[in-house]
């Protein structure tokens, strides 16, 4: 069974299968099952191919586009991956974990606001993943929101108490944060805001 998340935090199994009828539902379905066993077996360039003729067989065949998602993502064909998670949610615009890793891909991309978008609207459909609190505290500290991030750290925290990831990038954006309250008020000539900023950085 393929992870729906896979940035090795959350595991969890396959949405249901769309339910089509006719010759080609049984083929997009073979084809579907086949890039899944290649899926699992790591042949992500197989499985992408195999997902690609489910989806010709069943042009509406959103588990298909969902699994080449994931598999794109793990080839790091980061762009692919959103164009299709992005279908997905154009069928179904309800689906906390699409948004996710939607998300995980946005972030990979360089694209930190979009990212924190995804992960804010899976949030709204799941106050309780975790995850997406991490991941978007992560990107909001690539983008210099330290105050922002460590709320979400927080968060991460409440509904995962032993959540060491967490933790540790909870430290880590308190440090930056301090790291750059010393920078400012060196530079006005502050001595000990000068050694403390040595000291973090050694």
């Amino acid at each position: 069974m393929i992870n729906r998340h896979f940035i090795g935090l959350l595991l969890s199994c396959l949405f249901s299968v769309v339910i089509t009828t006719g010759a080609e539902a049984l083929d997009a379905q073979a084809y579907l099952d086949q890039g899944n066993a290649a899926f699992n077996a790591s042949k992500y360039d197989e499985a992408i191919q195999l997902y690609g003729k489910a989806i010709s067989a069943s042009p509406d065949f959103t588990d298909a586009y969902y699994n080449r998602g994931l598999a794109y993502y793990k080839r790091g064909r980061y762009s692919e991956a959103v164009t299709d998670f992005t279908k997905v949610l154009d069928v179904n615009p309800k689906l906390t974990d699409v948004y996710y890793n939607r998300g995980l891909a946005n972030f990979k991309k360089g694209h930190q606001e979009k990212a924190i978008e995804d992960y804010t609207k899976a949030l709204s459909l799941n106050s309780s993943l975790a995850e997406a609190y991490l991941n978007r505290g992560i990107a909001y500290a690539y983008s210099g929101q330290y105050d922002e991030a460590i709320d979400d750290y927080n968060k991460a925290i409440i509904v995962k108490p032993n959540y060491e990831a967490a933790y540790f990038n909870r430290g880590v954006a308190y440090v930056r944060k301090a790291a750059a309250d010393f920078s400012k008020v060196c530079t006005m000539g502050n001595q000990a805001a000068c050694e403390n900023l040595k000291q973090i950085s050694d």
